[in-house]
């Protein structure tokens, strides 16, 4: 099965450049210093899934010229994460469709309430429509693509990566432990979340990050979740081992 996955995304939940910073980063005219929120759409099997839709869901689907997608996973509950949910209505007007939406009990719990004017028993003409599907640990499928949830801890949150065939994305972690990162070995290519080099409570600093796709040993690891605090993009790429890289707005893998 082949597979094309774009980088709708990769900045922590501020972006980049930050409101009201004028750092180097924040200033700069490098277009992979400018970080939406971190996102990512997997095409493959003829289907289109995305990772999670921040706020910025709208203007990524514009970006890329995204019309259609099949279904979206979230990681987790936090704003910006699922903030952009309500954007799907435009692909429910167009393709007459409710959006097949995945994530813990708990996160659709939040999506329920966060977007309640979706499941009011009289709905306002217009609002969005979801198709609400519970998952755990398990491993579940997706029009016969095969979904493998991998547990991590966003500081005591409990949030959940996948990994889809090659494919494993992890992103606000700051611990995962061992019988987790077994799921992840064998994958061509890794993604996971690098903050910055300082310690931070809920997320992989990029050196800690590094000691995890050492431990996993994928052919190529990506970070993303990138704060303007890691440094200039071209300045901390060149500083990493050579099989493992900064992620972009807009960087398309395919194999």
């Amino acid at each position: 099965m082949n597979y094309i996955v774009t980088f709708l995304g990769t900045g922590t939940s501020l972006g980049v450049p930050m409101i009201g910073c004028n750092c180097i980063v924040c200033s700069s005219n490098n277009p992979k210093d400018a970080r939406l929120r971190s996102s990512v759409l997997i095409e493959t099997g003829g289907k289109r899934i995305l990772i999670d839709a921040g706020p910025d869901f709208r203007q990524q689907m514009l970006n890329y010229k995204v019309t259609d997608l099949d279904a979206i996973l979230l990681t987790h509950e936090h704003s910006d994460h699922v903030s952009g949910l309500d954007d799907v209505r435009s692909i429910n007007w167009i393709h007459g469709k409710p959006i097949p939406i995945y994530g813990e009990q708990r996160v659709l719990d939040d999506v329920k309430t966060r977007f309640y004017y979706a499941f009011t028993e009289k709905k306002y003409p217009g609002v969005p429509k979801y198709d609400l599907n519970p998952i755990d640990e398990k491993p579940f499928s997706i029009y016969d693509i095969d979904i493998f949830p991998i547990r991590v801890f966003h500081h005591k949150l409990a949030v959940l990566g996948f990994r889809i065939g090659d494919f494993v994305y992890i992103t606000d972690a700051s611990r995962i432990e061992q019988v987790e990162k077994e799921k992840m070995k064998g994958a061509k290519h890794l993604v996971i979340n690098g903050l910055r080099f300082e310690e931070h409570i809920s997320h992989y600093t990029l050196p800690q990050a590094i000691e995890v796709i050492k431990c996993v040993q994928p052919e190529t690891a990506w970070i993303t979740h990138i704060s303007h605090q890691l440094g200039l993009h071209d300045e901390i790429e060149s500083q990493l081992p050579d099989n493992i890289h900064l992620a972009y707005d807009g960087l398309l893998l395919e194999w």
